[in-house]
């Protein structure tokens, strides 16, 4: 069984007992969250599509950890104006873990 869910503002593709690495979430370690925008779900032989979303269903998963994804350097220069700028970036991210999909 999967599902296509919408986590804040981006779509995975999950199923049970996946770890997916999501962005930054508001809830406390351990603790449990549910996501009720599901646009699709499939369990083999049944297939439901949501238009846009799949009514009744729901996912739950419980949050492992608060982590910092690698840094991302941004450079930008311009040729023969004497312009350099360095930046970076580092996403903050939650490590969820999928354990039950209805």
């Amino acid at each position: 069984m999967f599902a296509v869910v919408d986590i804040a503002g981006q779509q995975f593709k999950v199923s049970e007992g996946n770890k997916v690495y999501v962005p930054r979430l508001k809830a406390d370690v351990d603790s449990s969250v549910t996501f009720d925008s599901v646009h699709f779900l499939s369990d083999g032989k049944e297939t439901k599509i949501g238009s846009p979303l799949v009514n009744g269903a729901k996912v739950e998963a419980k949050v492992l950890e608060h982590l910092k994804d690698e840094k991302v350097w941004v450079f930008k220069k311009k040729r023969r104006k004497s312009y350099q700028k360095m930046n970076g970036h580092r996403q903050l991210l939650t490590r969820i873990e999928v354990t039950k999909i209805g």
